[in-house]
Order: C-alpha cells, then sequence, then structure tokens
C-alpha cells in the first residue's frame, strides 16, 4: 500500500497525465440542481441549456442506500446556486457530462472523498484519483467511513440494482 505522500504524487502524475491526453473543454456555469452526490445540472454562464454532469473520479452512495442523502446534502450545501468551473472530457453512457468540478479553485470531487461523503472511483487494479484522500477520510472514520457496513455504490446496484428515476 502506498504512502499518503506517494499516493498523492501518483494522483497528481494521473490528473496530469489524463489532462495531456484528453481532450478538456472548460466552461463556468451555475449548479442549479443536485441529485445525489455525485451528479448535478450546471447551467452555463455563457446561456444555453443546463447539462446533467457526474462528477469524475468519485462514486457516491445512490441516493436510495445509506449515507445516499448524506452525502446529496452536502454537494447541494456547498455547490447549489454556486459558480463552478466545469473540466468536462466525455459522456457515459447515461449521457451524463464526466467533470472535474472546481469552485473557487477547490476540487469538489477530492472534497467529497476528502469529507466522507464517496469512494474514490477505482477500476480493477486501479484505486482512482483520490485514494489518498480515502485513505485519510477512512483513518479517521469521516462520513460514511465511520459505518462498518457502508456499501460502495456499485457494490450496492449489483445487489439491488439502481435506485435513480428518469430525469434526476
Amino acid at each position: 500500500m502506498a504512502t499518503t505522500a506517494q499516493g498523492l504524487w501518483a494522483c497528481m502524475l494521473v490528473t496530469w497525465l489524463l489532462c495531456l491526453c484528453a481532450s478538456v473543454h472548460a466552461w463556468p456555469g451555475v449548479v442549479t440542481h443536485v441529485s445525489d452526490g455525485d451528479t448535478v445540472w450546471v447551467q452555463p454562464l455563457q446561456g444555453g441549456e443546463a447539462h446533467k454532469v457526474r462528477l469524475l473520479g468519485i462514486d457516491a452512495p445512490e441516493i436510495c442506500q445509506p449515507w445516499g442523502p448524506q452525502s446529496r446534502a452536502a454537494l447541494h450545501a456547498v455547490l447549489q446556486g454556486q459558480v463552478v468551473e466545469v473540466r468536462a472530457r466525455t459522456r457515459d453512457t447515461y449521457g451524463r457530462l464526466l467533470a472535474q468540478l472546481t469552485r473557487q479553485g477547490n476540487d469538489v470531487g477530492a472534497w467529497m472523498v476528502g469529507q466522507g461523503y464517496a469512494w474514490s472511483y477505482s477500476y480493477k487494479s486501479n484505486a482512482g484519483p483520490y485514494e489518498a484522500l480515502q485513505l485519510q477520510a477512512q483513518t479517521q472514520h469521516l462520513g460514511l467511513f465511520s459505518d462498518g457496513r457502508a456499501l460502495q455504490p456499485r457494490l450496492f446496484r449489483k445487489r439491488f440494482g439502481s435506485c435513480h428515476t428518469p430525469g434526476s
């Protein structure tokens, strides 16, 4: 297991490489709705339709699972009505923009994981971009990491299915 410094370094390196390799479209907007702990609607400041945005690099509890409402409430408290910078990369299979959001220069995904409201999105053997922050939150028993029964959303969906309603 990597030390915190090694984990942060690896996280920064992966982020830097993603920025080099991926086409990023950045724009400012206002958060008009928070669906859950990792999905928001953002209205571009230059006008046009609001976009459904999935925060890149995190996986928050489903709204119907334990810690789902708390995760949504935390994201709502920091983003609702706020101006954010959207760094969009692509769309997911549900048509949502996959993007990093920053508010006042702070990475919102990092904040969600660091406060214990989401997991660092992992895939196969990759622990995800916020692994070091997740380890810190787990060590400090913050948020959902204080609950030994907390279930990662992908495992929850596999066991119980999704609880999202269309349009949320």
